[in-house]
């Protein structure tokens, strides 16, 4: 079956950079804003994990979208307001998938998500993809790479990898991971240079070969004659100006 373009087949290709990442973070891990934990190709967040000590989720309060639903290891939790002091600084590494992009206030939000950790925020968030929201919550942002750089250095983080995919007539997600302690992680991380031109696949003429393919010969053969005999049939009749 084809893969959806929408929402999809960015959210495999983030998928798999964490699962490249994740068993390199150990201690006591969060997923912010977990809901079910389900990473919608029929596993779980908390598999990718595998050298973490504890795994923690947390979810907006109950009854509300992705809300808080009394699972093992969940605990509610509200990102735009302010962070419990015992959840300051608790967490070796913290991952949050889609979700600031919902949230109006999102530098308070963002610096909520680095002040639970004691190093490795994990970031996923969209640059282009079609709006969505529904009464429940609103759809505010977008993002550049240069705007989760600024966002990890307010809050006393640096990027040590990123990435995006760029899947023509396909939402873009940014994938990103920061530290407090870059130098921690040069040898365990690839090198990675600042992206520079997310989305460099806008406006490539080959999305239209996607939407519009060619039409084969004898269907092409059959249009043009059609447009000749509609134009012809338009003679006499003022042709618009422009």
């Amino acid at each position: 079956m084809p893969i959806d373009r929408h929402s999809r087949l960015a959210r495999i290709c983030a998928n798999a950079e964490l699962r490249r990442f994740a068993h390199l973070f150990s201690g006591e891990i969060a997923n912010i804003s977990a809901g079910e934990d389900i990473d919608k190709e029929g596993g779980y967040y908390r598999t990718y994990f595998s050298s973490c000590n504890k795994y923690t989720t947390t979810n907006y309060s109950f009854g509300s979208y992705r809300g808080f639903g009394g699972r093992p290891g969940e605990l509610e939790l509200d990102l735009t307001a302010s962070i419990p002091s015992e959840l300051k600084g608790r967490f070796d590494a913290v991952y949050n998938h889609t979700t600031l992009e919902h949230i109006f206030d999102v530098r308070n939000a963002a610096a909520n998500l680095c002040a639970m950790s004691r190093d490795i925020v994990i970031l996923v968030v969209p640059f282009a993809q079609i709006q969505h929201q529904a009464e429940s919550f609103g759809d505010y942002w977008r993002f550049t790479p240069t705007c989760i750089r600024a966002l990890f250095k307010e809050n006393g983080l640096e990027i040590v990898y990123e990435s995006a995919n760029n899947d023509l007539n396909a939402a873009t997600y940014l994938f990103c991971i920061g530290s407090r302690h870059p130098d921690k992680w040069k040898d365990s991380l690839p090198s990675t240079e600042p992206i520079l031109s997310a989305g460099s696949c806008i406006g490539d003429r080959r999305v239209m070969m996607i939407r519009y393919p060619p039409l084969p010969r004898i269907a092409r053969r059959l249009y043009i004659k059609i447009r000749h005999w509609y134009r012809n049939r338009q003679t006499g009749i003022d042709k618009p100006r422009f």
